[in-house]
């Protein structure tokens, strides 16, 4: 490790799979496409969402502000990766980390939030159709993404500001692909069993209560949903709640993994490829799964599409 007499450096250099080095070219390729598409994805939902008035609901309300908060997340460290991945000079600055640390961390914050919201608008359509007006209104719905959003940004400042008064000891070197606050708590040196303790408990409000009540809303769809008669019926309900389900575990499972453990038991690599895999590759397939299973949304994009060559020619 290199030391610098400052109690922090100017800039982090950022590893990345410099033990993998063949990694960066395909990586860089993958990234250059992906990235993209992720952006384009989730514009068209956004776009969608907003034309069409089949899409005016809350279900579509919900899902616009998760494709923004997927664009938002992705730029949050995919620009500055592909920058480092072409060039020799793989680094960042001191308040470029810190602003893409919290940055990163109100958006994964807000999704967990969210996906959780998201799983109760389900279960309010499903288990309570007669109610589901009243209880979904728009003022309902504009409440709990705001409170969703303040939500990601308190568990934000909070770990990532506990995080920054660790002292690293003059160390510049980040064996990440982004500042990340697991990963940045275990580079530092001192005392950190306290910050340990912290993200653990945090991220337990953060992760494991909103997937266990997506879990319970789940299963009470479940046994709603065998009850319908009308076979169509519980195909669109599936179909519908089949798509969030997907994104859930996607997005969930690598946050598990890498969250809910001690950061000084995380390997090596496991945090570059859990952030890619949370950051990169749930935000590039949430659309594409929300129009290939949702009948309303390919409905939709069709129309869409339908409309943007008839006004060419």
């Amino acid at each position: 490790m290199i030391l610098i007499n400052e109690s922090h450096p100017d800039e982090f250099i950022l590893l990345g799979f410099a033990n993998h080095p063949w990694l960066q070219l395909p990586l860089f390729v993958i990234l250059l496409i992906t990235y993209p598409m992720a952006m384009m994805g989730n514009i068209i939902i956004i776009v969608m969402s907003k034309l069409d008035p089949h899409l005016h609901s809350p279900m579509y309300f919900f899902l616009t502000n998760l494709s923004f908060l997927d664009m938002c997340y992705t730029t949050s460290f995919v620009p500055q990766m592909l920058f480092n991945l072409g060039s020799s000079k793989k680094t960042i600055s001191y308040i470029g980390c810190i602003v893409q640390l919290y940055f990163f961390s109100i958006m994964g914050g807000t999704e967990c939030l969210l996906l959780a919201i998201m799983s109760f608008d389900r279960y309010v359509a499903i288990c309570r159709p007669l109610h589901y007006t009243l209880i979904m209104n728009q003022r309902i719905c504009i409440l709990l993404v705001s409170i969703v959003w303040l939500g990601g940004m308190a568990y934000a400042f909070l770990e990532a500001t506990l995080t920054l008064q660790l002292p690293l000891c003059g160390i510049n070197k980040l064996d990440h692909l982004l500042c990340e606050i697991p990963v940045l708590i275990k580079m530092a040196c001192g005392e950190k069993e306290a910050n340990e303790l912290i993200l653990s408990v945090v991220c337990i409000f953060m992760l494991a209560v909103p997937l266990c009540l997506i879990l319970a809303s789940y299963a009470s769809i479940g046994s709603s949903v065998f009850k319908i008669k009308s076979s169509e019926g519980r195909k669109k309900a599936f179909g519908t709640c089949s798509s969030h389900l997907i994104v859930v575990f996607l997005f969930y499972g690598p946050a598990i993994s890498m969250y809910l453990q001690p950061p000084s038991s995380i390997s090596r690599d496991q945090p570059k490829f859990m952030a890619l895999f949370y950051g990169m590759v749930t935000p590039t397939l949430n659309p594409f799964i929300y129009t290939l299973r949702n009948k309303d949304v390919k409905g939709a994009l069709c129309k869409l599409v339908r409309s943007v060559f008839s006004s060419k020619s």
